[in-house]
């Protein structure tokens, strides 16, 4: 047991859009950044790359080590994350973590890590417990190479891994209910009982805010709309109040970070403009509903019309995808399932006898969940298909910030409870049972 009660314990959840640190028991996220990491290959011995990345990328033959690390060895690489992303450098390419809500690239995972600790924090991560998010859908082996890098590298006095529906769970007080995750890269629907997700229970879909955010972009580019990076241009006054946009040209500027700034202005236009539709959107009857304007980064303004209604009810019917061009769809959008069928879908997965409390509180949570009438939305639909003495209701904290850091929320409840001190994986116990023990110790 890990009886640290004087220092407070750190709380981390990288999810696929931002990464959320702060400490236990504060309302909110100390620090929330991007997760994603620019890196620029530098060949030769430049004293810039940081020597220390090296070590962590060798010693790890297990997980299936890709010939990259071969060239890790010949190119050294510089990291860059959180606010050092804003300015555009050369050839730097951006690198996200994870992949459908599981980790592919744990270099990138431990920068971010680095980063929260000791540049947002400002903390020593030996003196701190911690107690990190995880997805539902996390594999036993993801998990040790988790608690292995955090023990080995950052030498954690304690650790805890908790599941991200059960901290959702935890935030609103509840220790049943179903979860609806709808984050930036996925969305996820997971019925908790009794503080355990149930692992049967639990289904997925690609479809999260990155995705409906591509298709705003790439329904915008369909009608003529060209979406500037920031980067690419500067205003310049020609006479006092009348500026004119001058064309920057950055030829080495890669693709990737090219997109991410053009994702990062085409969200913005979803999150101001975009509604679910009360009913499932029909090209017809949305061709002449008023638009609405938005003002791009160089002043140029568009206008936006039925694309307000449409990109949002993709989470509720994936196959409206297909039909804006240039969008690659699911190989097969049949199996790709809308938020109703999913929470359905879930709720049959579960015994009989907890279908009747889950479905009484279905949990909104996530970036994605703050879209306007998704509740109403989501619980009208849900309702039509359920059985007719069902209770149907969707709960969703009324403001977004909690909706969007709800699981960052629940960890910080769950640290600093009281009775939650024994449950810590303490660095002895690591050292002792070694690092399959944190299947028994975290469920």
């Amino acid at each position: 047991m890990y009886g640290g009660d004087e220092v407070s314990a750190i709380v981390i959840d990288v999810g696929s859009h931002s990464c959320k640190a702060g400490y236990a028991g504060d309302d909110t996220p100390k620090s929330v950044f991007p997760s994603v990491v620019g890196s620029i290959e530098q060949t030769g011995d430049t004293d810039e790359a940081k020597p220390e990345k090296e070590a962590d990328s060798a010693p790890d033959p297990k997980n299936g080590s890709k010939p990259v690390d071969v060239d890790k060895a010949k190119t050294k690489r510089k990291y860059f994350v959180g606010q050092e992303l804003e300015f555009r450098r050369d050839h730097m390419e951006l690198i996200p973590p994870m992949k459908d809500g599981t980790v592919t690239d744990w270099d990138v995972l431990d920068n971010i890590w680095n980063h929260a600790f000791r540049s947002r924090l400002l903390i020593n991560p030996e003196e701190h417990p911690m107690l990190i998010a995880e997805p539902s859908t996390n594999s036993g082996q993801q998990r040790e190479k988790a608690a292995e890098l955090m023990f080995e590298k950052y030498k954690v006095p304690a650790l805890f891994l908790a599941k991200n529906a059960v901290l959702t769970s935890f935030a609103s007080g509840r220790a049943t209910s179903l979860v609806v995750d709808s984050g930036g890269g996925s969305t996820v629907v997971s019925a908790v009982h009794d503080g355990y997700v149930l692992q049967k229970s639990v289904t997925t879909s690609p479809i999260g805010g990155e995705f409906l955010t591509d298709c705003m972009m790439k329904s915008l580019e369909s009608k003529g709309v060209v979406i500037r990076p920031r980067y690419s241009f500067k205003k310049k006054e020609v006479s006092p109040g009348d500026y004119k946009v001058v064309e920057l040209d950055f030829p080495n500027t890669t693709d990737s970070y090219r997109l991410y700034c053009m994702r990062a202005i085409a969200s913005d236009i979803k999150e101001s403009v975009c509604r679910v539709p009360d009913t499932p959107f029909d090209e017809v009857a949305y061709a002449n509903v008023p638009t609405t304007s938005y003002e791009l980064p160089d002043g140029q303004t568009i206008e936006v019309g039925a694309d307000r209604f449409k990109i949002p009810d993709i989470l509720f019917n994936p196959y409206l995808s297909q039909t804006i061009p240039g969008v690659d769809g699911f190989g097969d959008s049949t199996s790709i399932r809308g938020l109703p069928r999913m929470v359905l879908d879930s709720v049959n997965r579960c015994d009989v006898d907890i279908r009747k409390e889950l479905l009484s509180s279905i949990l909104l949570s996530g970036g994605s969940s703050s879209i306007l009438q998704l509740k109403e939305r989501l619980e009208k639909e849900v309702m039509e298909a359920s059985p007719q003495n069902a209770r149907v209701k969707v709960l969703a904290s009324g403001n977004s910030v909690e909706r969007r850091f709800s699981v960052w929320i629940g960890g910080s409840i769950l640290a600093s409870l009281g009775s939650f001190q024994q449950m810590w994986f303490s660095k002895a116990e690591y050292e002792e049972h070694g690092v399959s023990y944190i299947q028994r110790k975290c469920p």
